[in-house]
């Protein structure tokens, strides 16, 4: 097993900067349990931990699944994305942390901004009000 674990890093040494060991699978059906996406991302190495999206939320049809090793998550990458489950085609993408961080930072000032805008039409209404007296 060494020989294998061994050769394997030597032909892929130089890896893109992308790769890590935690992967955010989407488009996963919304029935879909960890104990079935650990049968399915198994077969590629150990793995670490797997965190389902909540059913009720926007995170549903979404996982993040860790490798211990980060050779397994790429050979995970390779031959899962794009691959059909419960008649659903997976999207197998890297861990991001940057992305998600600009996107959360992106709703954060949506709201702020749907808040504003909140207020300056109630301020319009009330001085609507008052000017009808």
């Amino acid at each position: 097993m060494g020989d294998l674990v061994s050769s394997r890093k030597s032909s892929n040494s130089r890896l893109p900067p992308e790769v890590n060991r935690i992967l955010y699978v989407r488009n996963l059906p919304f029935t879909m349990t960890a104990e079935e996406l650990y049968g399915i991302f198994g077969k590629y190495g150990a793995v670490y931990q797997i965190r389902l999206g909540e059913k009720s939320k926007d995170t549903r049809g979404t996982a993040f699944v860790i490798y211990e090793d980060i050779y397994d998550a790429k050979a995970a990458v390779d031959h899962l994305s794009g691959f059909n489950v419960g008649g659903r085609y997976l999207v197998v993408l890297y861990y991001q942390p940057a992305k998600f961080q600009r996107r959360a930072e992106k709703e954060e000032k949506q709201n702020e901004l749907d808040e504003l805008r909140r207020r300056v039409q109630r301020k319009k209404a009330q001085i609507a009000a008052n000017g009808d007296n």
